[in-house]
């Protein structure tokens, strides 16, 4: 097996990156490799009628924390509020120190157009704190760290303009670990808005049809990082 690696997934609210990237995640987790999941909100404003939006997040926090356990990982929530992630460069710089402080190898977050400005505002807060944490220059509490990426992954609700580059493999027991772990979160099964586990488990069936396995997930990359450099064709 190869080295061990470090893959940090990045969302504007918990369950966003479980969701899109989460076949990827597990299957790298039976691997061996860690996977860390950050929500720069809880997403606790799609509370459910039961629960208020402050109760809610509590539960949510309880649920990230499941998921990336049961990958053998660990998850990060910030504290800014559903809806109100702000576009700024303290939140930057924070998403920078965490980055510097876990060393991952691999960025996922969001592709740049999404319908949701939290979304949207975390493509822009992720790309700007890779740089940052991999400038020597800067001079923060723990030394520069380069991060690859970012992947971006497919999400329904980012699908402007996205075109899937990478194919990548979800192996049939990383397919039945995410089926589990994505039952911690209850929006995932519960929502009345949108079926996610169903669109979710279906479209890694659709993508792996597509890269001729039996499931797979997509994700965007910048044109920079398309480009092809051979010796002669």
């Amino acid at each position: 097996m190869e080295s061990k690696r470090v893959i940090m997934a990045i969302g504007g609210h918990i369950g966003d990156m479980e969701l899109t990237a989460g076949g990827t995640l597990a299957t790298m987790a039976l691997e061996g490799h860690h996977i860390i999941t950050v929500a720069l909100t809880a997403g606790e404003r799609g509370n459910p009628a039961h629960l208020t939006d402050q109760e809610y997040r509590v539960q949510k926090i309880e649920e990230a924390t499941k998921f990336a356990k049961r990958l053998g990982g660990e998850a990060i929530v910030f504290d800014y509020l559903d809806g109100e992630l702000p576009n700024n460069e303290w939140v930057r710089y924070q998403l920078c120190d965490v980055i510097r402080h876990y060393k991952p190898d691999v960025l996922i977050t969001h592709w740049s157009h999404s319908m949701h400005k939290d979304h949207a505002n975390t493509h822009k807060i992720v790309k700007d704190a890779q740089f940052l944490a991999g400038l020597p220059a800067l001079n923060r509490e723990e030394k520069a760290h380069f991060a690859a990426g970012p992947y971006y992954a497919e999400n329904w609700e980012d699908s402007d303009h996205f075109k899937p580059y990478v194919y990548s493999v979800v192996s049939e027991d990383g397919f039945k670990l995410w089926q589990k772990a994505i039952d911690y979160h209850w929006f995932a099964l519960n929502s009345t808005s949108f079926r996610y586990k169903d669109y979710y488990s279906n479209l890694k069936g659709v993508r792996g049809a597509e890269a001729r396995v039996r499931y797979a997930e997509a994700f965007e990359l910048d044109p920079m990082q398309k480009r092809v450099i051979k010796q002669g064709l």
